[in-house]
C-alpha cells in the first residue's frame, strides 16, 4: 500500500489506500520510515497520496490496538529529518493526526487547494509525537502551534500558507507538475551541493 517510483534521482513515495483515506497500518508506516531511511542515495524524495486524502493518519483498528504510540511514527519523521537530498510534501489533500509527523519532517510543503490540516491530540487523548511540536513551532510559532495541537485549529489551505505551514498551493491537477519542477536544480545538482546547501539552511 506503498509505491515508490524511482527516476533519475527523483523518489516518490505514494500512500496508496484511498479507500480508507490513506490511513496508516503499522506495515505502511514502517515500510514508509524503510523508504528514508534508504534514501540517501535519492536526489529528492517525495511524499504523496493517492486520491483526495494525503493521509487521516493511523488506521482506526490500528490505533486501537496501540498504533497511536508506535516508535515507528518518530522513526520515519527523523529518518525524513535526517536526510541530506531536498525532501518534499505533495500534498494531494488533507493530512490528519500523526501524518503531520512526516509532512513537518519535509523540507517543503506543497498542497493543493483545499487542504487542511489537523493534528486531534488533545481531543484523542495522546501526546504528539516528541519532535513535532518543536518542528510545528519552528514554521507557524509557539501561539499557532497550541492553536493546532491544544485548541483543535482545523487549517484550512489558505490559513496554511498564511501561517507558514504550507509553502505553496497549486490547483490539484498541477501538483506533481510542479513538485518536479521544484526538484529539478536539486537533481541536477552534485549530491554533496545539495546537502551543503541544506546544512547552511539549517538542515
Amino acid at each position: 500500500m506503498i509505491r515508490l517510483e524511482k527516476d533519475a534521482g527523483l523518489w516518490i513515495a505514494t500512500i496508496d489506500r484511498p479507500d480508507k483515506a490513506n490511513s496508516l497500518t503499522e506495515p505502511m508506516l514502517t515500510q514508509l520510515a524503510e523508504i528514508a531511511e534508504a534514501a540517501g542515495e535519492a536526489r529528492v524524495l517525495v511524499l504523496t497520496g493517492a486520491g483526495r486524502v494525503f493521509s487521516a493518519g493511523a488506521d482506526l483498528e490500528a490505533a486501537r490496538a496501540g498504533l497511536a504510540l508506535s516508535p515507528q511514527w518518530e522513526r520515519l519523521s527523523s529518518a525524513i529529518a535526517a536526510l541530506p537530498c531536498l525532501t518534499i510534501s505533495a500534498l494531494n489533500g488533507t493530512v490528519a493526526g500523526g501524518a503531520m509527523g512526516m509532512v513537518l519532517a519535509c523540507d517543503l510543503r506543497v498542497a493543493v487547494t483545499g487542504a487542511k490540516a489537523f493534528y486531534p491530540v488533545m481531543k484523542l487523548g495522546f501526546l504528539p509525537q516528541p519532535s513535532d511540536p518543536g518542528r510545528l513551532v519552528s514554521l507557524v510559532g509557539p501561539a499557532r502551534a497550541k492553536m493546532i495541537l491544544m485548541a483543535g485549529q482545523k487549517v484550512d489551505s489558505d490559513t496554511a500558507l498564511a501561517w507558514g505551514l504550507f509553502d505553496e498551493l497549486v490547483e490539484a491537477g498541477a501538483l506533481m507538475d510542479r513538485v518536479q519542477e521544484l526538484a529539478a536544480d536539486t537533481i541536477g545538482a552534485k549530491p554533496e551541493l545539495a546537502a551543503s546547501i541544506k546544512g547552511m539552511c539549517g538542515g
